[in-house]
């Protein structure tokens, strides 16, 4: 078995695989592989789901990644002045659309005990592959499908923080006419005269810019109330099937222990006739 195989394993049967591992590469005389085997950490539940959709829907985590490279040249033209709000968003959702899809997968796994991973196991899950779509460290360790522990993007989920401060300020107007200097003699009044031209449109564009980043903010946090209703909304949901699963399962058992009842008595039956037809044909 290669070390890999072991995060694709049930959750249950990584501590005994690995000790197995280990154990045939010590008495291989491959100590190092051994001790390297020895030490690798059980995931938790989330990073073991994540492994688990990352190993089995390879088309929907290349779309995640995709997304995210596309978001986060969105929020790069953006903040140099060149960006759209409305591209912002657009990939912003469309990132959220693949996370979502990915976390629909994970839904569907199931513990070794046989539940469904629970409402604040899944929230990891997709915090971890939205840091994946975001962040080149998380990405390279969500991409190899061996995941220790989740992953958490920091930031405003645009893939920079845009709250900090603008790299440079835009200058301030002078009311005074600017002076040559003995330096500058006669250029320095042309040049004067071609900051007060450009400042206008700096400006300018530094105000489409904010307003833009004001917009995106605005949108990012309707967005998380919705994704928030949501998660309440499926965490209900999630409640009642479990319940409806575990009737299912009662009456299964019920099912099952009438169905083993009639083949017993369906097969004292028969050994009943068949020894009727022989007493019969005795006679």
């Amino acid at each position: 078995m290669d070390p890999d195989d072991l995060y694709g394993l049930p959750l249950d049967r990584f501590v005994t695989k690995r000790a197995a591992l280990a154990k045939a590469l010590r008495a291989e005389g491959r100590r190092e592989e051994a001790a390297e085997v020895a030490g690798m950490r059980r995931p938790s539940m989330a990073a073991w789901a994540v492994n688990q959709v990352v190993r089995t829907q390879r088309r929907s985590v290349q779309a995640l990644l995709d997304a995210g490279d596309a978001l986060r040249e969105a929020q790069a033209q953006l903040l140099a002045g060149s960006g759209d709000g409305r591209v912002l968003r657009a990939a912003g959702e469309r990132e959220r659309a693949a996370v979502e899809q990915l976390v629909d997968g994970a839904r569907g796994l199931l513990t070794s005990q046989g539940l469904t991973l629970s409402g604040a196991v899944i929230d990891r899950v997709a915090d971890t592959l939205h840091a994946a779509a975001l962040d080149e460290d998380a990405r390279e360790q969500v991409r190899a499908g061996r995941l220790e522990r989740e992953q958490r993007h920091v930031g405003l989920g645009l893939g920079e923080s845009v709250g900090g401060a603008p790299a440079t300020a835009p200058p301030r107007a002078s009311k005074s006419k600017p002076r040559p200097t003995r330096s500058a003699g006669r250029e320095a009044t042309p040049t004067a005269h071609g900051d007060r031209a450009q400042h206008p449109r700096v400006a300018q564009q530094r105000a489409e810019s904010r307003r833009d980043q004001a917009a995106a903010r605005k949108a990012a946090r309707t967005a998380e109330a919705s994704a928030r209703r949501r998660v309440e909304r499926a965490g209900h949901a999630l409640r009642a099937a479990q319940e409806r699963r575990a009737r299912a399962a009662q009456a299964l058992d019920e099912a099952d222990r009438a169905l083993a009842g009639a083949r017993e008595e369906a097969d004292a039956a028969a050994a009943a006739q068949r020894r009727a037809r022989a007493d019969l044909e005795n006679a």
